[in-house]
């Protein structure tokens, strides 16, 4: 009775974690090479218990050869769950010298089912044969080879790791103690066989560590399972129940025997659709009811990873965006909270944010900073903390904290990241399962990138702010500078004028004078005399112009710039300008010519401002023309325009620099180094003065080729003398 009841035992009890473990994952490596050796044990079980229960010593051999058959497999299976596990690396098996050895255990375990291993069984003893040779070095070197991997793992372990192997270990060593001890040992020394009838309950010590490390270490996740296979079954043990059920109730009521064979076939095909029909709605129930008992905190990772992007997509600013989330973590994972934990930084302030207050202190927090970057894992298990992170694992225990996520956002695990997702434990007094890690590990992977980013926009947010004060002390100081460089500005404009109407009058007299002495008002002048008082003459003209120039400026500041149009005859005007400077161009080397257009017709001009600026065109020319340079004067009329132009073969005007030739004081660099005492306000009057009476200038520049200034009217805007004088401001 004792060797049936150890031998059902045993057997059922392997079977069912072997079968819980291959429905988890049925390619999964590791559970393949456990289900291989939880099934060598059944059979070297059930070959041990015939053996007792033999008549004679041949039936004895027949049934000692498959015991010997399943040792070879377990021991192999054992050596390969070693080299394999836990981290279902089945490449390292694809090596010559593993796959000599999977070869080496194939001819063993053949060898072993034939006589050349043990060739008879004589007095309750079997006889070795040759075959021992190969049996005895598979058995040193598979079995006691991978005690010792096992072991030299174990101690290399930490962690969950360590805690995984370490219930690994201990079932083996038992099982490999049991096994030689109470089936050779005890037998062969004294003679008693009770320990062999035992021997189906040793895989129930190495099974019996695994469920352990199943439940309380996760080394297989196998709740869904099992939850998955009592489903299946209640559901065909109630279908079954109820179509035996229907089928007795007709039987006994009516006379079912009494009816014809196809009557009697419809009807269990009829009752045979009807339970199909049902079967999906009887399953989905007693699943729903199974979960609840084995995974009661079941959901739908799909289902929060969805609400997480939808809730990531929404949210901008931080604390909404924690907050919705650890809500979302909380009622899925069924924590007892969730919280963020946000590290200080220069920008922005040390935070916690989630559905319960929870604060590290400075000292626990850096304990935190300075351990969790040596563990090198995203998701760290309180629980499954090993001796060499007692410190992190005191700390956390301080405050009921069951797992922390670290924020890192690098692939290496060796920084200390910007934060954590700290979870408490579970509602149900249950361990956080393979699943949540794995969930958990895809949520912090995917919040680090949204935090950094929220934390940008915050930092964003908070130099806009910073900014803009900034901005509006700069803009207040520039409002202060500006009202006092206007009041500057105004006293300068004052002055300039005051200046320019007091220079006038002397230079009015010195003019006027000089004009009387070349005209032989006061006596003759000689030759020489002549030239040299015609050149301070056209001085004291240059003089009068630049004071014209300086108070027209001071007239556009304070809007009293006026254009003063009387009847001009643009020919006269140039022929006069130019004959004064041809005596100037001349004394410099070069030639101005100008050929005076027949019947010019006169129009409305301001003939003073525009004289000016034909002056400071010719002026130009002969300034900016080397010696032996050339200067064309020419006045056009076309049918539609009159057009006037100085062109010169002189320095020229950068191209850089042409369209800031007619601004305010701006002169082109080549220009300050030909001629330092200009102003730069020649050209800028001359476009105002142009512009102000309808026309426009023309400008044709290369350097060091040239250039061509001027400036053209339209006709159709030229008042002519018959039309009515007109007076306009601008």
């Amino acid at each position: 009775m004792i060797e049936i009841t150890a031998l059902l035992i045993g057997t059922i009890t392997t079977f069912l974690i072997a079968l819980t473990v291959i429905l988890k994952n049925n390619k999964n490596f590791t559970n393949i090479l456990f289900v291989g050796m939880a099934f060598s044990l059944i059979g070297w079980s059930a070959s041990t218990y015939v053996s007792l229960h033999t008549n004679n010593d041949a039936q004895t051999l027949a049934w000692f050869r498959p015991i010997m058959f399943f040792v070879v497999l377990q021991n192999t299976f054992f050596f390969l769950l070693v080299k394999v596990f836990p981290y279902n690396d089945h490449k390292v098996l694809k090596s010559k010298r593993y796959i000599f050895a999977i070869i080496y255990s194939i001819m063993t375990a053949l060898i072993a089912l034939s006589p050349f291993l043990f060739k008879d069984f004589k007095n309750g003893s079997p006889i070795p044969g040759p075959g021992m040779v190969l049996f005895l070095p598979h058995a040193l070197i598979f079995a006691v080879g991978g005690i010792f991997l096992l072991i030299r793992r174990y101690v290399r372990s930490k962690g969950v790791e360590k805690a995984q192997l370490q219930y690994f270990l201990a079932g083996t060593v038992l099982l490999y103690t049991l096994v030689p001890v109470g089936n050779f040992i005890v037998p062969v020394l004294f003679k008693i066989n009770l320990f062999v009838t035992l021997s189906p309950l040793y895989s129930i010590v190495f099974s019996s560590l695994f469920v352990y490390g199943i439940i309380a270490k996760k080394l297989f996740d196998i709740r869904a399972a099992v939850a998955r296979s009592v489903a299946y079954v209640l559901s065909l043990g109630f279908i079954g129940f109820v179509y035996g059920v229907v089928i007795y109730l007709i039987s006994s009521s009516f006379n079912f025997e009494g009816l014809s064979k196809k009557v009697q076939i419809i009807f269990y095909v009829t009752l045979a659709i009807f339970t199909a029909v049902l079967y999906p709605s009887i399953k989905s129930f007693f699943a729903r009811i199974t979960t609840k008992i084995f995974y009661q905190d079941a959901y739908d990772p799909q289902e929060l990873l969805d609400q997480l992007n939808k809730i990531l997509v929404s949210r901008v600013d931080l604390e909404p965006l924690l907050k919705d989330i650890s809500d979302l973590i909380e009622s899925n994972i069924k924590a007892d909270y969730c919280v963020f934990t946000i590290r200080e930084s220069a920008y922005y302030p040390a935070r916690t944010i989630g559905t319960k207050s929870k604060q590290f202190s400075t000292e626990d927090a850096k304990v935190l900073h300075d351990l969790t970057p040596k563990i090198h894992h995203r998701v760290l298990i309180t629980d499954e903390l090993g001796e060499e992170q007692a410190d992190l694992k005191d700390v956390l225990s301080k405050y009921d904290v069951s797992v922390l996520a670290r924020l890192v956002s690098t692939v290496k695990l060796d920084v200390e990241g910007i934060g954590y997702l700290v979870l408490g434990p579970k509602k149900s007094g249950n361990i956080y399962s393979k699943q949540d890690e794995d969930i958990l590990r895809i949520i912090a992977n995917e919040l680090v990138i949204a935090i950094e980013n929220a934390l940008k926009f915050e930092e964003i947010q908070k130099f806009n702010e910073t900014l803009q004060e900034k901005i509006e002390t700069a803009t207040r100081q520039l409002r202060t500078t500006n009202e006092k460089l206007k009041q500057l500005d105004e006293t300068k404009d004052e002055f300039i004028s005051m200046a320019s109407h007091q220079l006038r009058t002397p230079l009015t007299s010195v003019k006027g004078y000089l004009s009387m002495v070349l005209e032989g008002d006061a006596g003759d002048v000689s030759e020489m005399q002549h030239k040299l008082l015609n050149q301070a003459f056209v001085s004291s003209q240059r003089m009068v112009y630049l004071i014209a120039d300086l108070l027209n400026v001071s007239r556009l500041r304070t809007g009293k710039f006026i254009i003063d149009a009387v009847a001009t005859n643009l020919a006269d005007v140039i022929e006069g300008e130019s004959t004064q400077l041809k005596i100037t161009a001349t004394a410099k080397g070069l030639e101005l010519n100008f050929n005076k257009p027949e019947n010019f017709p006169t129009y409305m001009l301001d003939e003073t401002k525009i004289r000016q600026v034909i002056m400071n065109f010719m002026d130009n020319a002969i300034y900016y023309t080397p010696k032996g340079g050339k200067i064309e004067v020419e006045l056009k009329e076309t049918d539609n325009k009159i057009e006037y132009t100085v062109s010169d073969n002189g320095i020229g005007v950068p191209k850089a620099e042409l369209h800031h030739l007619f601004t305010k004081f701006y002169r082109a660099a080549n220009a300050k180094k030909s001629r330092p005492d200009g102003t730069g306000l020649g050209l800028f009057m001359a476009k105002k003065v142009i512009v102000a009476q309808g026309g426009s200038i023309v400008l044709k520049s290369e350097e060091g080729k040239g250039s061509t200034f001027g400036f053209e009217f339209d006709k159709s805007k030229l008042q002519t003398p018959k039309d009515a004088n007109s007076t306009s401001e601008i």
